[in-house]
């Protein structure tokens, strides 16, 4: 699977009853992903922007993906950034879920040019 079959995806809900993805298939999916972190139970990345406008643009724009895919992720914003973490909170872990999610919000994001 690549970064291409992620964003091809659509999240299923999860309700709990699974058991979250273990760690051979999160470095598997990891692989799929640039700059994303495993912390614990939690998928990181954190995106940096060239001002305010443009980054509140991106938390905007990973609110809609959030709200289409049904699964939200917690998100530290400031004047230049905004960290993004996932976690599917219904199992404590990580799901497939967080990894179609954080490569939806990789498509978003251009870096910003100096």
């Amino acid at each position: 699977m690549n970064a291409l079959d992620l964003t091809a995806r659509r999240c299923k809900p999860c309700e709990g009853g699974v058991p979250p993805l273990d760690q051979p298939a999160i470095d598997h999916l990891l692989q799929n992903l640039s700059g994303w972190e495993q912390l614990d139970k939690e998928l990181v990345k954190t995106f940096l922007f060239k001002n305010f406008y443009e980054t509140m643009a991106f938390v905007n724009a990973t609110a809609w993906v959030a709200h289409r895919e049904n699964h939200h992720p917690e998100l530290e914003i400031s004047f230049r950034q905004c960290r993004v973490h996932y976690s599917t909170h219904a199992i404590g872990g990580l799901s497939e879920n967080d990894f179609i999610c954080a490569a939806k919000i990789d498509g978003l994001y251009a870096s910003p040019s100096a």
